[in-house]
């Protein structure tokens, strides 16, 4: 188990809690985290029963319960169940002696052809029921279906109310990546995690532990895997979106990611791109944002402005580099020209922003407080007004803290380029833009900062309120001079 000690703490108290009922959790994040993993290690360490749902019919999933109930339980005799009110009843009178944890994975698989299933979910947990105060079962529901995990406890659904614990399991951040893929370049753990990101099984399972040897080696490992249409990770971008139960249209759908990946971010730049009004793009935009494939972000200076940033890299890569040539990359016609033709869009659609994404993460987990003389409440990036200039300059990252009286300052800015070094030029445009914030906030004390992949010009000036950052720093590996 690599980093995961936060959800297995998690597990173990719940499975554990000594409460004198049955007790409920929910257990998501996206396919290929280690959610099953985890789940299988509690069941085996603590005696538990482990049910892996699968796409059939409510017939087929009942017969299949009731053999996994019986085989557990011993029974000498076949067992079965004619609705989903016993086998719900059987699942916790497997608790009736001691606490027993019991996962039920994949179960958006069992409402698809059951929707009623949660709300028999939520009768038999009620508080008085006899069945439910006699049992210590400790029923885990998990999927990977985000949009559907998500809403299981939302709102007015049937569950809310009725779970003790909600965990997701996330993807590994870009520092524990590097380590997870044992890679120390930090120029070649940035080109890993544009592509494939932090999900622990395209080293495991997709790649059979083939990481890229040095930078040289990356453009072969492209080949070998990423581009290569044998390679389970050519196709694995496609397999995250069709996995998603509230997609109906996944054509429109692949239009909306396309659309973001090539720059535009707003709702109403999405929409053009598609070819849709805005409001046809709405509800595509929210599953996607639910299914942890988008996230959405407020503008750091303006509020009422959101932008929208593909989430996953794998989702980016495939929109940028893949999905243009399908035909091509899928028949095998020449992958290493397809490769260096693709270097226009790889660099500025996913390279270049996923290096933006990283220095604001940065500074987010791992920046010590003397770096911006303060912690990171929030980071982001935005937009600044130029009245004089009538035009709006981009601010690649922002960091506030937040003061006892709840009011913000402005603790930095920073301009972010993987492929430029940096030098006064970058900076005296940090400084424009920091006079233009003044008339908002206290920049007295904001300082500039330069993050580059590529070093920094002598001629910039060594001041308090100028920081540099590298890649190494980044990576934790050194500090830039």
């Amino acid at each position: 188990m690599f980093d995961r000690e936060r959800e297995w703490s998690a597990l173990d108290r719940f499975a554990g809690s000594g409460q004198s009922s049955a007790t409920l959790g929910v257990v998501s994040g996206r396919r290929r985290q280690g959610k099953t993993f985890l789940l299988e290690a509690l069941c085996e360490a603590a005696g538990g029963l482990y049910i892996a749902a699968e796409q059939a019919s409510e017939a087929e999933s009942l017969r299949s319960f009731a053999a996994a109930v019986g085989t557990f339980a011993r029974s000498p005799l076949p067992i079965a169940f004619t609705d989903w009110r016993q086998a719900v009843d059987a699942l916790l009178a497997v608790g009736v002696d001691r606490e027993i944890p019991v996962v039920i994975d994949e179960f958006p698989y069992l409402v698809k052809a059951s929707p009623q299933l949660p709300s028999i979910i939520q009768a038999a947990f009620a508080p008085r029921r006899a069945e439910f105060t006699a049992s210590r079962t400790r029923l885990l529901l998990c999927g990977s279906a985000m949009s559907f995990m998500g809403s299981l406890l939302s709102g007015t659904a049937p569950l809310r109310g009725r779970a003790g614990m909600e965990l997701v399991v996330p993807t590994l951040d870009f520092r524990l990546a590097a380590e997870f893929w044992g890679i120390t370049d930090p120029l070649l753990a940035l080109k890993v995690n544009a592509v494939v990101g932090g999900t622990p099984a395209y080293r495991r399972q997709f790649t059979a532990d083939d990481a890229p040897s040095s930078i040289e080696d990356f453009d072969p490992w492209m080949l070998r895997h990423p581009l290569n249409p044998a390679s389970p990770l050519f196709r694995e971008a496609r397999y995250l979106l069709s996995e998603e139960t509230e997609i109906r249209d996944p054509g429109l759908y692949h239009s909306v990611l396309a659309a973001v990946t090539a720059g535009n971010a707003t709702s109403g730049g999405i929409a053009g791109y598609v070819g849709r009004k805005a409001s046809d793009i709405a509800h595509p935009l929210h599953v996607l944002e639910d299914a942890g494939l988008l996230r959405k972000e407020t503008d750091a200076f303006r509020k009422n402005r959101t932008v929208y940033r593909v989430n996953e890299p794998l989702i980016a890569f495939h929109q940028a580099v893949l999905r243009p040539n399908w035909t091509d990359w899928e028949l095998g016609r020449q992958p290493e020209r397809l490769w260096s033709r693709a270097q226009s869009r790889f660099n500025p659609q996913v390279l270049g922003p996923r290096f933006e994404q990283i220095c604001r993460e940065w500074a987010q987990t791992y920046a010590d407080e003397e770096v911006f003389d303060g912690f990171a409440d929030r980071v982001g990036s935005g937009t600044v007004n130029d009245p004089a200039d009538r035009t709006t300059h981009e601010v690649d990252l922002a960091v506030f803290t937040t003061a006892d009286d709840g009011s913000e300052s402005l603790l930095a800015i920073g301009e972010c380029k993987l492929s430029e070094t940096m030098g006064k030029a970058h900076l005296e445009r940090l400084e424009h833009i920091r006079t233009l914030l003044s008339t908002r906030f206290d920049t007295s004390r904001t300082k500039l900062a330069l993050f580059s992949g590529s070093g920094f010009s002598d001629s910039l000036p060594q001041r308090e309120d100028v920081v540099l950052i590298g890649l190494p720093d980044l990576y934790g590996f050194t500090r830039s001079a």
